[in-house]
């Protein structure tokens, strides 16, 4: 009897465990529900995010249409303008070699002279603008609104490929600048007066105190990112594997080379940018089968400049860095921002241009 008793006692407490697993599966039900939900949540906050993006795209394309609209008519006016004032033209040009064959006493009397002198010098040309200044600055509002725009939406594409982290960028000596010392591993660089005792060959820049990365890019979307200082001489971007290294260098895309240049774009003519307050990290993003080379404040996300359909002509594209006298390109480390230092040098790619810093960084 106490046998059985202690069976059943073993029984009840068998019976127990299984009571407690039910509920467990009560709870893995609420789980679902959770999962569940969740997804409905996602399903709507979408559909409220694709209602916003349609009417975002209806408002841009309405502002693009008012503005298209807008310079029609204004260029046509000014067409308007150039062909009356070359009708008065050819109607003075038909005067004047009509008064030019008469005799040349009848040419004389009156006012004739005086007159067709005036005409002459009230006719002088004068190129009308094609836009106004107003119409030409909605115009440029207009296209850096839709930078941030493409900026953000370029962001969301590419989350997953951020996620990888950035490019490995080591700087390739055979590039360097005779005034930029490198260290032996290639991740560091120096500016100093007194040039390097170096091979002269056609890859090395001889002018320009620039410095490639190795390896560049053929394809892909690829971004890495930098610290600079506030103020200094930098910068930073990417060319083309054939563009010159020789002598000076004309820094525009149509040269080769997309670039930032301490907020300026290497345009021509340059573009003065002024991102307030001005951003101590950049982030370079390349997409090569996009041609778009754009650079952004890589704290806040917020786009400055962007390069479109960048003629690359199916080269590799080299990451590119310019740097003033005195200074120093340190390799980034993981890490490094915990132990920066106030006036120290502690992080990867350290430039230092005239006392202030740019690094690239992990």
């Amino acid at each position: 009897q106490e046998q059985i008793q202690n069976c059943l006692q073993a029984l009840r407490e068998e019976r127990e465990k299984y009571l407690e697993s039910r509920k467990s599966g009560a709870q893995r039900s609420l789980h679902l529900d959770k999962t569940r939900s969740e997804g409905q949540r996602l399903a709507q906050e979408f559909r409220e995010l694709q209602r916003f993006l349609q009417e975002k795209e209806r408002l841009l394309l309405a502002q693009l249409g008012d503005l298209d609209s807008a310079i029609g008519r204004a260029q046509d006016e000014a067409l308007a303008k150039v062909s009356e004032e070359l009708s008065q033209l050819d109607t003075l040009i038909w005067e004047m070699e009509g008064k030019f064959q008469q005799p040349p006493s009848r040419f004389l009397q009156g006012f004739a002279p005086f007159w067709l002198l005036c005409s002459c010098e009230m006719m002088k040309f004068h190129p009308p603008a094609e836009i106004s200044s107003d119409l030409e600055r909605s115009l440029e509002d207009f296209v850096q609104r839709n930078i941030l725009v493409r900026g953000t939406l370029r962001r969301c594409q590419g989350a997953e490929r951020d996620r990888e982290g950035p490019a490995d960028l080591t700087l390739d000596p055979g590039t360097a600048h005779p005034h930029l010392q490198l260290s032996e591993d290639g991740k560091e660089a120096r500016g100093q007066l007194v040039p390097r005792d170096v091979r002269d060959h056609p890859e090395r820049f001889d002018f320009e105190p620039c410095v490639l990365a190795r390896g560049g890019f053929a394809s892909g979307r690829h971004f890495w990112e930098v610290e600079v200082g506030q103020g200094g001489v930098w910068a930073l971007g990417v060319v083309r594997e054939s563009a010159r290294r020789r002598g000076p260098l004309s820094l525009t895309p149509k040269e080769g080379v997309w670039a930032l240049e301490a907020f300026h774009s290497l345009t021509s003519p340059r573009a003065s940018l002024r991102p307030q307050p001005p951003p101590r990290r950049l982030r370079v993003s390349l997409d090569y089968e996009g041609r778009r080379v754009a650079f952004f404040s890589a704290g806040h996300d917020i786009p400055i400049l962007e390069y479109t359909r960048a003629a690359f002509n199916g080269e590799r594209v080299l990451p590119w860095f310019k740097m003033g006298m005195g200074a120093r390109l340190l390799e980034v480390t993981r890490g490094c921002e915990e132990r920066a230092v106030a006036g120290q040098v502690t992080s990867p790619l350290d430039w230092v241009g005239f006392g202030f810093s740019l690094r690239i960084c992990p």
